[in-house]
């Protein structure tokens, strides 16, 4: 199973960041995950595409395995990071895989990264211009508490197995361990605040000033279910990453999935980076 990997630790923009690499290609798929997940989050991904392309899974800056992030990393931080990343492992030829708040870093780092960048893969990405983030700010403060709240509970690991299961369902038991011990935790869930502080920085950041449109082929995928607690606004969310992948001119697909696309449609993901790929 993959959380038998060996990895390495890079010195990147500042941060101490470790990376785990597998498979082979002159093509290097580098995935970024979403606010509160890591490198874990990919792993019924990476194993798919071992055979086609070289791929690495990372933490960022204060994150599972990776060093502390001092002051907090804002979105345009680690994307600084991700282009140091992908400079010292990549720097011929790269495709980037995005979850979730992943596809802002990924966007804003893509401005740099051209002409190695050879394609995105954006998997149901925050659209900053959807109307339900015009103000956001009480929803990122509820985040907050809520996620305090879980930060204190977190100090019981029989707890957050409780609170937790939907994860416990949807990964496999190597995985969702290594979550517990790395994301699940007081330590973890006080990173995930900062991201979410973050994602509420960069809507009105992206706003006034957006990234350049990427110039490389791009595939979008959207989520085409909701649970309870994202139900209200799915229908917008999926109407403005639509918006977003119609203006660069994305092949876009639904996902048979809730948000958490990487684990319950690991095969779709595979395919649309192997698409990239030409194969």
């Amino acid at each position: 199973m993959m959380r038998n990997m060996a990895g390495k630790r890079l010195s990147l923009h500042g941060n101490e960041i470790y990376v785990e690499e597998s498979g082979s290609g002159d093509t290097a798929v580098v995935f970024e995950s979403g606010a509160g997940a890591g490198r874990t989050l990919w792993d019924a991904v990476v194993p798919l595409l071992g055979d086609v392309a070289t791929t690495v899974a990372y933490d960022r800056a204060g994150r599972g395995r990776s060093g502390r992030a001092e002051p907090p990393q804002r979105i345009d931080d680690m994307a600084d990071t991700l282009v140091a990343l992908i400079e010292a492992l990549a720097p011929n030829r790269v495709i980037l895989v995005a979850h979730s708040m992943g596809g802002l870093i990924v966007r804003r780092a893509a401005d740099k990264l051209a002409p190695s960048l050879a394609g995105l893969v954006l998997i149901d990405p925050t659209p900053e211009t959807a109307p339900n983030y015009d103000d956001w700010a009480p929803t990122a403060r509820k985040t907050d508490r809520i996620l305090a709240v879980q930060q204190f509970l977190a100090r019981s690991r029989p707890l957050m197995r409780v609170l937790t299961r939907s994860y416990g369902r949807m990964f496999a038991p190597a995985t969702y361990d290594t979550m517990l011990r790395e994301d699940f935790t007081p330590a973890g869930l006080t990173h995930t605040r900062h991201e979410i502080r973050a994602v509420a920085s960069a809507i009105t950041e992206f706003r006034s000033r957006p990234p350049e449109l990427p110039t490389c082929d791009v595939t979008l995928i959207t989520s085409s279910r909701a649970n309870r607690l994202q139900s209200r606004n799915h229908d917008i969310i999926r109407e403005y990453q639509r918006r977003y992948g119609e203006s660069v001119g994305a092949h876009i697909e639904d996902a048979d999935s809730e948000h958490i696309v990487p684990a319950e449609r690991p095969e779709q993901v595979a395919a649309a980076v192997r698409r990239l790929l030409g194969g």
